[in-house]
C-alpha cells in the first residue's frame, strides 16, 4: 500500500479492503493497534467488544487485505508463543466508503474523551485539548494546500518513534474533518 503524505498514511483504494475497514470490530483493532502498537487478539479482544478467537479472525481478514502484519520480535515484549500483530502504518487516508464508518469511530474516540479523560485531566494538558469549530472560505485549491501543510507540520512528531519521543510526551489523538458545503 503506498505511502501518501508526510505523516506515512495509506491510502486504501482496493475496494475490498475499504469492506474489511468498514466492519466496527476490524476499525476498532485497527485504531488500537495505531494508537497502542502491537498487540495480539487477547489483548486486543476487550478493548473491542469480541472474544480473543473473533478477534483472531478479525485480525487474519485484516491481514489478508494488507492492513496488519506479524510484528517484528524486538517490538514486542517477552516471548513469541502468541501471535503478535501491528497496524502497518499509523493511519489510513479514508476512501469516501469508509468516511461514515470512520466518522462514527471518531465520534466515539470523542465520546470517551469527553467522559473518561477530560474529567481527569492536569489542568494544563486540558487547556491545550479540545474540539474547534471554524467556518472559512476556501477554494479547492485552498484546502488542497492547507491539509498539505498540515501533514507537514505534524509529519514530524506522527513518524517519531514512541522511543525517541520526550519522557512528558503523550500520544495526543488528532481529528481532523474538512467538510465543504454543498454548491449554493
Amino acid at each position: 500500500m503506498p505511502l501518501t503524505n508526510p505523516s506515512g498514511d495509506a491510502q486504501v483504494t482496493n475496494p475490498q479492503a475499504m469492506r474489511a475497514l468498514a466492519h466496527p470490530t476490524r476499525l476498532a483493532i485497527l485504531s488500537y493497534l495505531q494508537r497502542n502498537g502491537p498487540a495480539t487478539a487477547t489483548t486486543l479482544s476487550p478493548h473491542v467488544g469480541a472474544t480473543p478467537s473473533v478477534t483472531s479472525w478479525h485480525l487474519r481478514h485484516l491481514a489478508s487485505h494488507g492492513l496488519v502484519v506479524d510484528a517484528d520480535p524486538g517490538e514486542v515484549p517477552g516471548d513469541r508463543r502468541q501471535r503478535w500483530w501491528k497496524a502497518i502504518a499509523g493511519d489510513f487516508a479514508e476512501s469516501q466508503l469508509l468516511g461514515q464508518q470512520m466518522s462514527v469511530a471518531a465520534q466515539r474516540q470523542v465520546d470517551r474523551w469527553i467522559a473518561e479523560v477530560g474529567p481527569v485531566l492536569e489542568p494544563e494538558w486540558l487547556r491545550l485539548s479540545g474540539i474547534s469549530n471554524t467556518s472559512v472560505p476556501m477554494t479547492r485549491a485552498e484546502l488542497e494546500a492547507l491539509t498539505q501543510h498540515i501533514d507537514q507540520l505534524i509529519a514530524p512528531f506522527v513518524r517519531r518513534a514512541q522511543a525517541d519521543a520526550p519522557p512528558e510526551a503523550r500520544i495526543v489523538r488528532i481529528l481532523r474533518h474538512f467538510l465543504p458545503e454543498a454548491p449554493s
